[in-house]
């Protein structure tokens, strides 16, 4: 008999205990009944439908892996498990879900101050607000030392100017962490909604991530109190410690994306009849499943393997860009050969596949572009830093 999960190959479920698997199965069911319906419509449409935020708030999916304020305080691998169930609906959905809690809300977490965390955070684990971080830079993208954007001492208040790029959540966010030059370095501030001189826009003509809001901030001589500031945040290892978390859930949730076409593809390989039998009864089609299924397979044991490392306080930086630097990729060619199976049904949004694929190439390439993880991989293996 065939099976029903192809992450049965290698018993996948027996490698986790009764909590991960009931925290899968509910967002598992979540996806099933919110978003599957949907998502190629929200696709195909370039929308981004904000309604889901307080359904995956009373799920407590936004900040799950953080504690108190609100948040389930979930282990790693439950928040890992949740990623890759949401992946393998969108990854739209999983970058607003990533974004909103290991982002947005761990800058907060980490390096706010109190009040900020009773301020927002409730609201933010709910879903009543949105939230966005703003690093990235038209020009400067791989290299975040060099943002333009700054940050004014005007007496007691914060003067921001510049602008950020490729935001997930910016034109839906009640509030943005926005990182910015100062003389004392680069630092962290709360900037909310409405701010005289803040604007977003929303960047179109995407082919990719499309179920998701994708916008740059324009920072105008915006404002701020000197309570804005992230007070426990300095210097790049601030952004580039959330950024840490977030490349975590990737890991994840390129194996649901990845095991999303892999399941529509034995079905429609099953079904799809040529010269009088299934194609799955070819050899060439064989081939490319049970290579798929080794691949897929691999990239499970490593997020397991990470998201026990990260619970017990052991999993470094080079250990993360192992995991996304393998997993996405991998999971991109997994996708484009179910496309292959699949033949001309894969261009449709009648099936995942392409959909996926076209995701994928996004997640290539934010929270670090492959390169940039071979790099820092590279350093890892030869102590030798190649950035400069």
């Amino acid at each position: 008999m065939p099976v029903t999960d192809v992450t049965s190959l290698i018993d996948f479920d027996s490698l986790l205990d009764d909590e991960e698997r009931l925290i899968r199965s509910t967002v598992r069911d979540f996806v099933d009944d919110k978003v599957r319906p949907h998502i190629a419509e929200w696709f195909e449409a370039g929308t981004s439908p904000r309604e889901l935020a307080p359904e995956l708030g009373r799920l407590g999916l936004l900040g799950m892996h953080l504690t108190g304020y609100g948040c389930t305080g979930s282990s790693a691998v439950a928040y890992g498990l949740a990623c890759l169930e949401l992946e393998a609906g969108d990854s739209g959905l999983r970058s607003l879900v990533s974004v909103q809690g290991s982002l947005a809300m761990y800058s907060i977490w980490k390096y706010g101050s109190e009040e900020q965390k009773q301020e927002w955070l409730p609201r933010m684990a709910a879903g009543e607000a949105i939230g966005c971080f703003g690093l990235t830079e038209p020009d400067f993208g791989s290299n975040p030392a060099g943002m333009r954007t700054r940050a004014e001492r005007d007496g007691d208040d914060w003067v921001l100017t510049g602008n950020k790029m490729w935001i997930t959540n910016g034109s839906a966010a009640d509030i943005a962490t926005v990182w910015a030059r100062t003389e004392d370095g680069i630092r962290g501030f709360l900037v909310p909604r409405g701010t005289a001189g803040f604007t977003t826009s929303d960047v179109h003509r995407k082919l990719s991530l499309r179920a998701s809001t994708t916008s740059e901030l324009t920072l105008d001589g915006v404002r701020l109190p000197s309570s804005a500031m992230l007070p426990q945040a300095r210097g790049l290892s601030g952004p580039l410690g959330c950024l840490n978390e977030a490349r975590f859930g990737i890991v994840f949730g390129a194996m649901g994306a990845a095991r999303d076409c892999l399941d529509a593809t034995l079905a429609y390989a099953g079904a799809r009849t040529q010269f009088d039998r299934p194609i799955a009864g070819f050899q060439l089609t064989q081939a490319k499943l049970a290579d798929m299924s080794v691949e897929l397979s691999k990239g499970l044991l490593l997020a397991l393997h990470l998201g026990r490392l990260k619970d017990a306080g052991r999993l470094r930086p080079e250990q993360v860009s192992v995991g996304k630097l393998n997993n996405v990729r991998e999971a991109m060619e997994i996708a484009r050969t179910c496309r292959t199976i699949l033949g001309g049904a894969g261009i449709t949004l009648d099936y995942p596949v392409l959909r996926h694929a076209n995701n994928l190439e996004s997640v290539l390439t934010y929270e670090g572009t492959s390169e940039v993880h071979q790099l820092a991989i590279g350093q890892a293996l030869t102590g030798i830093s190649a950035y400069r």
